[in-house]
Parts: C-alpha cells; structure tokens; sequence
C-alpha cells in the first residue's frame, strides 16, 4: 500500500552573497519561492557559497499518519521516503552526487520571502536566523546554516540521470512517532565535503509547497498489506 503527505513549510537558505554588490543572502528569506534550491555557486572556479533545502512535515496530517501506525491501519513495519520533484532541469552536476537528510532540531518559520524580493525580505528563517518577525527580533540558529540532530541522517548517492529524489527517512520518521526528539522536520544538502569542495557540482532545482504543479514535495509512506 502507498499513502504520502504534504509539508506544512519549506524553504531553502544561502550562506553566500552577491559578488555584484557584496549584499549578504545569509539573512535572506525565500519561504515562499515556488522552488526549493539545493545548490553550490562557484566564483573564479572555485567554491564561494552553499545552499540547502528545509522541509517539515507536521501538524494535522502527521498526527493522523502516527495513529494509524499505532491502531495498525498502517504497518509498523512501513518504510518512509522523502520525494522531491524536479523543477527546471538539475544543471552543472557533478556525475555522482550525495545529498544528507538530517533532523532539525529547532523550530524555524517558513517566512514570506521570495528570491526576486528587492530589497529582500528577512522575514521568517534563513541562513542565520530560523525566526524573524516584522518588528521583532531575530532568533539566530545554535549552530550556523540549521542545527541538526546527530543520530537518523539518511545519505543516498544520486545520479544526474536520475533528477527526482527519493530518499528512505524511515528512521528518522519512528523517531518522532516515539516522541524520541521534536519534529521540526528535516534538512537537505550535498553530504559532508562534497557540500564545500570545488570538485562536485551541482545546482538541484525541485518544487517546493508553494508550487502551481501538482509536483509538492511528499513523505511517501509504503508497506505490505497482504
């Protein structure tokens, strides 16, 4: 049997800045871009700056998916899978690559930025800071770039011949199921060296919640019913 749901937020954060103007993306907010960018930017051929993808499936939707695990609707034994859909055509990738699945271990707010806002728009999380509200204060990340859980990561090796993602998070969703850590869902970049190195490449474009497209990011949920 298969069962998916959607995101409650997502959105992708920069820890660069322009080379035009010098203007720093790290503060940046782009919740309410249609794409999710996953990607690393070189300058004078070499590395300059990395970005990564949130997605956090929670709320209504997740509760009902956890008790039909535990009035056995569904299998405790499902497997779970985080699938994102490519959006313009995955460029300038390295043959092979590897992308990380990490829990989030703070809450953070999706934010009303778009990446064509001029001047930008700070509201809500980035880089630096996983809140801030118009008017108010900043709440900077413990750790630079999303602070994650050290335990339920899930690596995968893709190939650019195959651009849609679909990565087993199994783990990290029974974690939550067993209260084990908060659901503040989930971090996506290129893993360990490859996200700061100047030999993998890699500008991955996938929709996001806010898509027109019937293409949303999913937790996609199988198991055997017979």
């Amino acid at each position: 049997m298969h069962h998916f749901i959607f995101p409650t937020q997502d959105t992708w954060i920069s820890s660069g800045s322009s080379n035009i103007d010098g203007e720093s993306f790290k503060d940046q907010n782009f919740g309410r871009d249609q794409i999710l960018e996953i990607k690393k930017e070189f300058f004078n051929s070499s590395f300059d700056y990395q970005t990564r993808a949130l997605v956090n499936f929670s709320g209504t939707d997740f509760t009902e998916l956890s008790q039909s695990v535990s009035d056995g609707t569904i299998s405790s034994n499902a497997e779970y899978y985080l699938k994102l859909y490519e959006a313009e055509g995955n460029a300038e990738l390295t043959e092979e690559y590897k992308l990380v699945v990490q829990p989030i271990s703070e809450s953070w707010t999706e934010g009303t930025g778009k990446n064509g806002d001029n001047p930008k728009n700070t509201n809500g999380c980035s880089f630096e800071n996983r809140s801030n509200p118009i008017g108010g204060t900043e709440v900077t990340w413990s750790t630079g770039g999303v602070t994650v859980l050290n335990i339920s990561s899930s690596t995968q090796t893709f190939s650019n011949q195959s651009p849609d993602v679909e990565v087993e998070v199994t783990d990290m969703v029974n974690m939550w199921f067993k209260n084990e850590a908060e659901n503040y869902g989930m971090l996506i970049r290129f893993s360990g060296s490859q996200e700061t190195d100047s030999e993998t490449f890699g500008h991955l474009k996938f929709f996001s919640r806010n898509t027109h497209t019937i293409y949303s990011p999913r937790l996609k949920v199988r198991w055997d019913d017979s």
